[in-house]
């Protein structure tokens, strides 16, 4: 009994900081977008690091659900097709994505329950790396990637964490897509390791007597050390150097400014870092988001910012005001629960094995 419990609270805290990682995201997002000043009511619009992360989530669902009913899968190509269905509503080249992937097949193209979210198919805010390699797909769609070491590759690729060790090798070939700069993929799949060790290594400082900064602070700083050996631009150790700037320098304008000062994936990734770390309390998550706002590129730091802080903490730390008004909440949060249901129990089942959600593959169908 005491065993069945344990698993419990450590599933339900899973969900909630699953949860509190899409919906980080999506608020850094939104916050950063207006310069750290959102309206005080209304709706909350999603930016375009929003729209895609929530494609990202689509697409390793149906990767995953292709794999257990057809027993072969290459995930990127079908997180690229969860991309496609994204720019095909945008009115990005419809009718040669509709051509590349529906011709033939007779079926409704873009299919998934996503395809009908009416805010998914509204422009909000550039994408230009990505837009343009998804304008060159065709039948073959090989070398569409750009140079580009943009931030989207990176915010678009977080939920990517959730899926395990694995998830670093899905992080760089769904950066590769549409970014070929070398340092848009590592920033990218140190990403997505750093955040799944916020997701996994992060539940028993929150059930232990331990404040919230140092819950963050350990979080952040042990999985820092736990990143795979650093390649020939030593970025592990200039991460540790950016949360020791944190630690010792927190919430300075000009230094957040110097550590990210563009709109690529690696100034998204120490921007978000150093503001995550400058703002651990479970209070200060408004504040966090206002800070990382102030970068020349406030949308993809605050991005990450609201991410890392979202895993941490959990969904239960974020304000509810925010939460409450942003127009893809009811989105947001099944994507969360439903990969975190996939991961765990496969409603589908799979080739031999019938499942016990008849309407899971209409959802999520494995292409």
């Amino acid at each position: 009994m005491a065993d069945e419990m344990e698993q419990r609270r450590k599933l339900r805290g899973l969900e909630s900081r699953l949860r509190g990682m899409m919906f980080g995201l999506a608020l850094g997002d939104t916050v950063g977008t207006a310069r750290g000043e959102p309206p005080s009511n209304g709706p909350l619009r999603a930016g375009v690091s929003t729209q895609l992360a929530c494609f990202t989530v689509e697409g390793i669902i149906r990767a995953m659900v292709r794999m257990e009913h057809k027993g072969i899968c290459h995930p990127p190509s079908v997180v690229l097709h969860a991309y496609c269905r994204w720019a095909a509503l945008q009115g990005v080249e419809a009718e040669r994505m509709r051509s590349r992937w529906a011709s033939g097949t007779g079926a409704e193209w873009p299919d998934g329950w996503l395809a009908g979210v009416p805010v998914l198919a509204e422009r909000r805010g550039s994408a230009p790396a990505t837009v343009a390699a998804l304008s060159r797909i065709d039948e073959r769609h090989e070398r569409t990637a750009t140079r580009s070491r943009g931030c989207h590759a990176l915010t678009r690729a977080l939920p990517i964490s959730a899926i395990g060790e694995e998830g670093a090798a899905l992080a760089s070939e769904t950066a590769a897509l549409t970014h070929g700069d070398a340092a848009a993929r590592s920033a990218t799949v140190r990403a997505t390791a750093l955040l799944h060790h916020c997701l996994t290594g992060s539940s028993e400082g929150a059930h232990r007597s331990v404040t919230a900064d140092r819950s963050v602070r350990e979080t952040l700083r042990t999985g820092i050390a736990a990143l795979p050996p650093p390649g020939r631009d030593d970025e592990r150790d200039h991460l540790m150097k950016v949360f020791r700037y944190a630690v010792e320098q927190p919430a300075d304008t000009g230094l957040l400014v110097r550590l990210a000062p563009d709109a690529t994936a690696p100034s998204a990734l120490h921007g978000g870092l150093y503001a995550a770390v400058s703002f651990p309390g479970r209070a200060d998550f408004r504040n966090a988001l206002r800070f990382a706002a102030g970068a020349p590129d406030g949308d993809s730091v605050a991005c990450v910012t609201g991410a890392v802080l979202g895993a941490v903490h959990g969904i239960e730390a974020l304000p509810v005001d925010l939460v409450s008004r942003h127009e893809l909440s009811w989105v947001l949060d099944t994507l969360a629960r439903d990969l975190l249901l996939q991961i765990l129990d496969s409603p589908s089942g799979s080739e031999y094995v019938e499942g016990w959600d008849p309407h899971w593959w209409s959802r999520y169908p494995g292409w």
